[in-house]
């Protein structure tokens, strides 16, 4: 057998199989499957998602779409069939009589890509600020770091709810809804980049000193190309779970804008805003309008967030 033929390149299944098989014998996958919590909190995460993914195909009507709605179906209780038209709805109607089960599908698509886009936002922002502040230093830095500090001065909630009031104002009165949602993105995602840029610029600050760092300046490397190919992915572990936890705080924050009702707008309802809108029945004995989106926000909210703790005691070295 010639050398040639010994070192041929294993076929593409058999590496996909290969690192299948070393992931499922790494560390990460069996601290996985040995904790309940995070296997429920997985599944419980894995279903509002792709339920709220595949809304169109899931859910029994449209709520949005006014040539679908029935006002003689208002205030149905769940499951039991309604006195004009006989027709039953698992968790009830409301008092336009949108099926609640549809509105929390497709309010969860609002709610999740809110709050996903901001934690990307923020992230990138976060990363970019952290990586330039601890890796030139100076009044770069002092200057970065001094603005984050009084940020954490204030809470998130009322940083996004001014940064909110003002970017809505720059925008045009027949812009504001469809802008809506983009400026609450922009309003989380900046009130949450300093956990980012706080944790990255650590990290440069570690590894800037180090060898590999001082060989890649001395061939030449530009200051970008180190930052982003060197330093970056050893500090991306806690990225990711910071960005994990902080999912969890942005779907809060989107619901508790919405709530006050400057988040959402209600042709674009997202969770925070259904709650809103079921808040008014609850005292007149419609609960289900208040309870099933409230139930399906703190599921949400709390796996999420129970997967990111488990995460980040996953990457310790130190409860290996």
């Amino acid at each position: 057998m010639t050398d040639t033929q010994t070192n041929q390149a294993a076929p593409p299944e058999a590496v996909d199989k290969s690192l299948w098989q070393d992931f499922r014998e790494s560390d990460f996958f069996y601290a996985f499957k040995r904790s309940p919590v995070a296997l429920v909190s997985f599944a419980v995460v894995c279903i509002l998602v792709l339920s709220a993914v595949f809304a169109p195909l899931i859910a029994p009507t449209n709520p949005f779409d006014p040539a679908s709605l029935n006002l003689m179906n208002g205030f149905t209780p769940p499951l039991e069939p309604n006195a004009f038209t006989g027709d039953a709805f698992l968790m009830g109607t409301d008092d336009q009589g949108r099926d609640v089960f549809s509105t929390i599908l497709y309010g969860m698509r609002i709610s999740l890509f809110v709050g996903a886009s901001a934690v990307l936002f923020a992230m990138v922002l976060g990363i970019t600020l952290g990586l330039v502040s601890g890796y030139f230093g100076g009044w770069t830095e002092t200057i970065i770091m001094r603005v984050a500090d009084v940020q954490l001065t204030f809470p998130s909630i009322l940083v996004a709810m001014l940064i909110f009031g003002i970017a809505k104002g720059f925008t045009p009165v027949e812009y504001r809804d469809q802008m809506a949602i983009w400026v609450l993105i922009l309003a989380i995602g900046l009130s949450d980049w300093v956990q980012f840029a706080r944790v990255v610029r650590g990290a440069t600050l570690v590894e800037k000193s180090k060898d590999y760092v001082a060989a890649a300046r001395l061939i030449g490397r530009s200051p970008w190309a180190i930052m982003l190919k060197h330093i970056l992915p050893n500090a991306l572990s806690p990225v990711l779970v910071i960005a994990t936890i902080s999912l969890a705080l942005a779907i809060i924050a989107e619901a508790t804008l919405s709530f006050l009702g400057v988040g959402a707008p209600p042709t674009q309802p997202s969770l925070g805003t259904l709650i809103r809108i079921g808040q008014g029945f609850l005292f007149s004995g419609e609960w289900w309008i208040l309870f099933f989106p409230a139930c399906t926000l703190l599921a949400l909210a709390l796996s999420v967030n129970l997967l990111g703790d488990w995460l980040r005691d996953a990457l310790n070295p130190r409860l290996r």
